[in-house]
């Protein structure tokens, strides 16, 4: 079972107490964008054999919702972190380094 801390009230939670969200970081384009920009928001999504990084809520808890990074191959967390930053912590992106050297994902190393 999927276990991924809630870095809002502190609980380590089963996937059962959480509800995915899909893909994080995707840049979302606002009215005035184009038939292209905002079919590539909807539609286009990265489904990788190895690191990800996802959208979480904690339905069952705090109802906040936040970023993990994880293999979903292993389904290995390599962190959890605030879904307002834009960008995975340096702190997680070396805990994924240590474990996966020359791994990437989009500009992110």
């Amino acid at each position: 079972m999927l276990i991924l801390h809630c870095p809002y009230c502190g609980v380590d939670a089963e996937e059962t107490e959480l509800h995915a969200g899909g893909e994080a970081h995707l840049k979302r384009f606002g009215p005035h964008s184009s038939d292209e920009d905002f079919e590539t928001y909807l539609f286009a999504r990265e489904n990788p054999k190895g690191v990800h990084f996802e959208r979480w809520r904690h339905a069952n808890g705090c109802g906040k919702w936040f970023h993990a990074a994880r293999c979903t191959a292993t389904l290995e967390v390599f962190g959890t972190y605030s879904a307002q930053v834009t960008t995975p912590p340096q702190a997680i992106r070396d805990a994924i380094t240590a474990k996966r050297p020359g791994w990437s994902w989009r500009d992110v190393q």
